[in-house]
C-alpha cells in the first residue's frame, strides 16, 4: 500500500486544486486565499482547506459572499476567506 502523502506534498496538491476550480472567479478567490494563507497553516487548517476544495465552488464561492455555511465551515478560516482582501487583478 503507499504512503500516505506528507504535509508538503497535500500543500502542493491544494494549491494545484485551489487554482484550478473550473471558474476564473473561483480560481482568484481560493487560489489567492491559499496563495496568502496557506504558509501560515498546520495540519487544522489544511484539512479545512482541503475540505473546502472537495465543496461545490458555488457553494465556496457564496459563503465568501456572507452565506451561511455549513458548520463544519465555519470559523476563523472562513472569516479570513469572507474579507476577500487577498484577491488581486
Amino acid at each position: 500500500m503507499p504512503a500516505a502523502p506528507d504535509f508538503a506534498e497535500r500543500l502542493a496538491a491544494a494549491r494545484f486544486r485551489a487554482w484550478h476550480r473550473g471558474t476564473r472567479e473561483a480560481d482568484l478567490m481560493i487560489g489567492g486565499f491559499y496563495d496568502s494563507f496557506h504558509s501560515k497553516w498546520d495540519e487544522p487548517e489544511l484539512a479545512w482547506f482541503e475540505a473546502v476544495l472537495d465543496a461545490d465552488e458555488a457553494d465556496v464561492m457564496a459563503w465568501a459572499m456572507g452565506a451561511p455555511a455549513p458548520p463544519a465551515f465555519e470559523g476563523p478560516q472562513l472569516d479570513a476567506l469572507r474579507r476577500l482582501d487577498y484577491v488581486t487583478r
